[in-house]
């Protein structure tokens, strides 16, 4: 009877086994002597070694059997310019991308279908997303592995595991191109972009695979001006693939720095359709995470639509436009910018209608920072309203929020004492706060109780 895995006579397959069992032998004793807790990676490789011998013994050439073999060999003496920076292990189907480093296709291809935009070893922000092979390392690698008795897989074992085909990124430019075609065609073009960028993250990637992209699907509303006008539904859907885009943290920094993006979405929020402006607005929203687009923002005079937006009241808008306000008003050039353009008349307007007094309280009290603002604050009487929500609100933030103002108020205006010493005086509201409320409300409400003693104080001397 022949037998079956014989091991082959040849000595380089010989040399190749018994290096293998010494290697064996090593992670054995680690694991064995090792009294505590030995590594998981340890045992891998113990099981990468053996699955190497046994391919030896049977001879097999499975893709299966090389990838063990091609792991052993990485762990063992793998140069480090044939290892991917980012998965740490030999690459198979090694590419260049726009920085000029090296990467296997595979592990690169996933971190910008994540959204990525930048090279994962230098952090340079990447000019394009193309991938190109590296045939000079890819031969390198080759003789080596041939040096080393075991066979580099082919790189067309390694496909993509998710992002998008060819011929959806074929199809997604294609879709770019229609966007300086006829009205039909552009109309087809951004309503397909805005559902593929609605649905998958990978298509928001796609987006900075050229320098061109995020210009070309502007392409509509740029050139409307000389056309007269946008039609209404084209816009929309164009606008809504900008909030899109600007979900993925990585694309925040590349579409508010791409020239006109803040222009048109400034322009959107004046437009015909309530949706439009609404999205407008939470592309804002969103683009503002970063405090280097808040100024940028601030600075192209996006406050003052916003506000006007904010003023008309539209159910489905206020959200949106009262997180963007907050959020560009976290800097303190925009508080400025928002007190100049007329938010505290407008939020102090809403709040007394009882519009969205959650957010708009916040921004208010963020505001009072402010000189103008709290003379504004002033001068529309805002005070008792003020004290009544404190007195007769549930929620501890709102309350939070209004004693933090009135606390401002005190500081800078005196005649606004007369009206807090009677709500106190009548309700006890402040001190109640200063017992009951938060930690930064308790404070706020001693500082104002403390102010209306002194002040009773000096008068009794005098």
């Amino acid at each position: 009877m022949a037998k079956t895995g014989v091991l082959s006579s040849d000595p380089t397959v010989r040399a190749r086994a018994a290096e293998l069992k010494k290697e064996l032998q090593r992670l054995v004793r680690t694991i064995v002597d090792d009294e505590d807790y030995y590594s998981v990676d340890t045992i891998d490789q113990a099981k990468d070694v053996l699955c190497a011998l046994r391919d030896l013994k049977f001879n097999k050439q499975s893709t299966a059997t090389t990838t063990s073999s091609l792991k052993f060999h990485e762990a063992v003496s793998c140069p480090e310019e044939f290892r991917c920076p980012l998965s740490k292990e030999l690459m198979t189907d090694p590419i260049i991308l726009a920085s000029g480093q090296t990467y296997d296709r595979p592990f690169i291809q996933k971190w910008l279908n994540a959204g990525n935009r930048t090279c994962p070893r230098t952090q340079q922000v990447l000019s394009h997303a193309a991938l190109t092979p590296n045939h000079l390392i890819r031969e390198m690698i080759s003789q080596w592995c041939k040096s080393q008795g075991i066979e580099l897989p082919n790189p067309v074992q390694y496909g993509k595991q998710e992002g998008v085909t060819k011929a959806e990124h074929d199809h997604f430019f294609s879709l770019l191109d229609k966007l300086s075609a006829t009205l039909p065609e552009q109309k087809e073009a951004a309503k397909e972009l805005r559902l593929l960028t609605k649905k998958m993250p990978s298509f928001r990637a796609l987006f900075g695979e050229s320098v061109d992209a995020i210009p070309q699907l502007l392409t509509p509303l740029s050139g409307s001006k000389s056309q007269g006008g946008v039609h209404p539904d084209l816009q929309e859907d164009v606008i809504t693939t900008l909030l899109n885009l600007s979900i993925h943290d990585s694309n925040k920094k590349l579409v508010a720095e791409t020239p006109m993006v803040i222009p048109l979405l400034m322009e959107a929020l004046r437009s015909e359709t309530i949706e439009t402006r609404s999205n407008a607005a939470a592309a804002l929203f969103t683009l503002s995470a970063l405090d280097s687009n808040k100024a940028l923002i601030g600075k192209a005079g996006a406050l003052k639509p916003l506000i006007d937006l904010l003023d008309e009241g539209h159910p489905l808008a206020m959200k949106d436009v009262a997180s963007a306000i907050f959020n560009l008003c976290i800097i303190h050039e925009n508080k400025a910018r928002a007190v100049r353009d007329g938010a505290v008349r407008v939020i102090i307007e809403k709040i007394r209608d009882g519009v969205h007094v959650d957010e708009l309280l916040a921004i208010l009290a963020m505001l009072s920072t402010h000189q103008r603002a709290v003379e504004e604050i002033g001068e529309l009487e805002a005070v008792p309203y003020l004290l009544r929500i404190v007195r007769e609100s549930t929620c501890e933030r709102n309350k939070e929020n209004c004693i933090a103002i009135l606390h401002t108020v005190c500081l800078n205006d005196r005649t606004k004492w007369k009206a807090l010493r009677e709500e106190e005086n009548t309700y006890g509201t402040i001190s109640k706060l200063a017992q009951d409320g938060t930690s930064r409300a308790k404070r706020k409400a001693t500082g104002i109780l403390e102010r209306l003693r002194r002040a009773v104080n000096i008068t009794h001397t005098a």
